[in-house]
């Protein structure tokens, strides 16, 4: 049985499903390893230009897996310490990979987001979710830190400081309404809507130019480590001049407008 499930619903889209539903998607080594090797080369796959991540079953991804996480790869004559370091390593790598994907993800959160599970959702680029889905930073909860997988980076500067510091301080549940709410995800979707959401919203990405989409990602992303407004305007400028003058796009848009069609962008002059 496959553990990471990865279909193509629609053109130019590439759905992956965490598969272990009778634990929740929990974050197992034989589930993260393969999916950390899917997302790699799902991004190496240029037939791809949207990607939609969902959990299958009840939950979305309900973190660490306390029951049965198995062993990570590679470790045989290390010591309990190096060990655990290779472990962590493996979780991080996992996340980063979602953040250098080429292709902007899309999370489509089903259920419960814990934990671990809570950080993949926010290492995505948009969230969708279900009136199901909660979040939770578990960890200190089980008398750890709540800090994990990046996620005392990525929450704050999806939801702000304070809120985040509450959150992550009291290990409360977050609802999907209240995610909602503070803008943690971009909107509630029925659960039988969720995926069909997620998919018109990549075929909408997908179908504009592969630079601009791609950069649009980068410099988003980039804009959370700025030191400067004037730092990021300058980066900002060079990619929209980049793809201005290396492409006719723009002169396409502006004649596909004109005679009331849909832009083709060859990405390419």
């Amino acid at each position: 049985m496959s553990f990471v499930l990865v279909e193509r619903p629609r053109e130019n889209v590439a759905l992956v499903t965490l598969n272990r539903p009778e634990r929740m998607n929990a974050m197992a080594f034989d589930v993260m390893v393969p999916l950390k090797e899917s997302l790699e080369a799902i991004s190496n796959d240029n037939s791809v230009r949207a990607v939609v991540l969902t959990g299958a079953g009840r939950g979305f991804c309900s973190g660490a897996d306390q029951a049965s996480a198995g062993s990570p790869p590679h470790i045989d004559g290390l010591t309990r310490p190096s060990i655990a370091l290779r472990a962590m390593e493996i979780l991080d790598d996992v996340v980063l990979a979602i953040r250098r994907m080429h292709q902007p993800m899309i999370a489509a959160v089903n259920g419960a987001a814990i934990g671990g599970g809570f950080c993949l959702s926010l290492a995505a680029d948009i969230r969708l979710a279900s009136p199901d889905a909660y979040f939770r930073a578990a960890g200190i909860n089980n008398g750890l830190t709540a800090s994990e997988l990046g996620l005392s980076y990525l929450l704050p500067r999806a939801i702000g400081s304070s809120r985040a510091f509450e959150i992550m301080l009291s290990g409360r549940d977050i609802t999907a309404e209240e995610a909602e709410r503070i803008g943690l995800v971009s909107r509630l979707v029925p659960g039988t809507d969720l995926l069909d959401e997620s998919f018109a919203l990549a075929e909408r990405i997908a179908a504009f130019s592969r630079p601009g989409v791609e950069l649009t990602k980068r410099t988003l992303w980039s804009s959370l480590d700025a030191s400067s407004m004037a730092q990021h305007m300058n980066q900002e400028g060079l990619g929209q001049l980049m793809i201005r003058l290396m492409t006719d796009n723009f002169e396409e848009a502006t004649l596909a407008r004109r005679e009331k069609r849909d832009p083709v962008f060859r990405d390419m002059r």
